[in-house]
């Protein structure tokens, strides 16, 4: 059984959940194939939702916060990570094609295209901040002064993600392991390693740089900006409800999932919360990185340990997961969205062609040359860490779109289709993606408000990015193939099928 990551992370989901989901996108045409059914147990769902979900990459963005990174992450868990579990197994237990089937089915294929659409486009400024984040991690192996520097980490940027690309290519099947050895080395190894550290570190009565107090569990109030960072934890989350494509392997789906999605809701709580802990109980806040901030903790506790030349040993691991993780995600949304335009005609037929090796390397291609120029901007800031930030909120907002649908897609399809059996039905559904579809719409808005660490940047600039960008990927880019498609885009093989759509 195998599950998804997030790019380039070393999980089992914009992420790779965005890969699974839109590689599934034919129509059902699903029939019993006479193979014995396999089930799982609710434990085992629950240790591969973890595995898809826990990450230690946005662990600094939220140790800023000290102790009130508790809170900051049980917020998001319980207004949008449940809903998202819960609505994505009744859904995925009902109609087999992910996102762009559910939202079909509900609000027509115009708006499927656009949710499939952000999930492509996500990874257009995620690859960014996911570069820059190992170009800084990597710094720390060569030297850490470069994990600020913009025109090293634009460099890392373009090489890296242009050799992924060739790799890619190729059809390289050698770095599908890479994934299962990424969540061990880049994740679980270095988590308990870090936690480990802070807490012997702790406990030689060292005090913490962040308050531990309890009167410090919530963040200080200085308006949306002091909870911005916050948004940054719904990417986090995001690709969980993936795993209820699952829920039919499951032998009493009904009381079996909620057990399995909330144990795992815990485990990946912990997994979030502790590291970040441990990061603000060594460095402090006015210090840390939001790109380099889990090197700059490593560094620090094994500099008290007088064992300093283990940082490189960890960056190497790290830097080794998100690289494997994110060779053996590349191509998976560009594949599922060429597969779905070549069966509707939404892209050109340039945009849709397959290399031998079966890889969309055209639409990957047309995809690097804008992660490229967004890449390269780095080399003209002077704050790594606003630039990292920048992009990861595009990202979020991007990927936030397709949420916001799914919630709706949901109570509209228990509305106009309740005769189709699900496997698992979501209790007061309403209720749920309405809490799912505000959180969604809040954090999307909260998105344009600079976080009080960048207060010196110009306000202009960071809306010009941010809205630009989530306007020119999210918005433009797919009502532009929508309203200029053309029924002879659809490939031949599918034209008899669907000769007018």
């Amino acid at each position: 059984m195998t599950t998804t990551d997030k790019p380039g992370e070393g999980g089992a989901t914009p992420g790779a959940a965005a890969a699974q989901d839109v590689a599934e996108l034919a129509p059902d045409r699903a029939a019993d194939t006479g193979t014995k059914r396999q089930f799982i147990s609710w434990l085992t769902l629950a240790l591969m939702t973890t595995a898809s979900v826990a990450s230690l990459r946005p662990s600094p963005s939220m140790a800023l916060y000290g102790l009130a990174a508790v809170f900051l992450y049980l917020l998001p868990a319980v207004v949008f990570l449940l809903p998202t579990a819960l609505v994505g197994a009744e859904l995925a237990s009902g109609w087999t094609g992910g996102i762009y089937r559910w939202v079909s089915e509900a609000l027509g294929k115009p708006l499927g295209f656009v949710a499939v659409w952000c999930q492509f486009a996500m990874t257009i400024a995620y690859y960014p901040s996911l570069l820059a984040y190992v170009a800084s991690t990597f710094a720390y192996v060569v030297h850490p002064s470069l994990a600020e520097d913009g025109l090293y980490v634009a460099i890392v940027i373009v090489v890296i993600y242009w050799t992924g690309v060739w790799v890619t290519s190729r059809g390289t099947k050698t770095v599908a392991g890479l994934s299962s050895l990424g969540l061990v080395i880049g994740t679980l190894v270095p988590g308990v390693v870090l936690v480990a550290l802070g807490i012997v570190f702790l406990g030689e009565g060292n005090a913490s740089e962040a308050p531990m107090s309890a009167d410090h569990w919530l963040p200080p109030w200085t308006g949306l900006a002091s909870l911005v960072l916050i948004v940054n934890n719904f990417l986090s989350y995001a690709g969980m409800e993936m795993n209820g494509v699952h829920v039919s392997s499951l032998r009493h789906p009904r009381a079996e999932y909620p057990r399995s999605i909330f144990l795992a809701t815990g485990l990946v709580l912990l997994i979030f919360i502790l590291p970040a802990l441990a990061i603000s109980w060594v460095m402090p806040a006015s210090e840390l990185s939001l790109t380099a901030g889990l090197m700059q903790a490593f560094q620090a506790f094994f500099d008290h340990f007088h064992v300093g030349w283990m940082t490189k040993v960890v960056g190497i691991m790290l830097v080794l997961a998100a690289l494997g993780g994110m060779l053996t995600w590349l191509a998976g949304p560009a594949k599922g969205l060429v597969t779905l335009a070549r069966q509707e005609g939404y892209l050109p037929p340039f945009l849709q062609k397959f290399n031998r090796h079966g890889v969309p390397l055209n639409i990957m291609v047309a995809q690097g040359v804008v992660t490229t120029l967004i890449g390269v901007l780095y080399a003209f800031s002077d704050d790594v860490s606003s630039a990292y930030w920048m992009f990861s909120v595009i990202t979020v907002q991007i990927y936030l779109i397709a949420y916001l649908l799914m919630f709706v897609a949901v109570v509209r399809l228990r509305a106009t289709q309740p005769h189709v059996r699900r496997g698992f039905v979501v209790p007061a559904v309403t209720v749920v993606a309405g809490v799912g579809f505000v959180a969604s719409a809040c954090a999307l808005g909260i998105g344009f408000v600079p976080p009080d660490q960048f207060g010196n940047a110009p306000l202009w600039r960071y809306l010009l990015i941010v809205g630009g960008g989530l306007l020119a990927l999210g918005v433009v880019a797919p009502a532009a193939f929508l309203k200029y498609r053309r029924p002879e885009w659809i490939h031949p093989d599918h034209q008899r099928a669907n000769p007018t759509d």
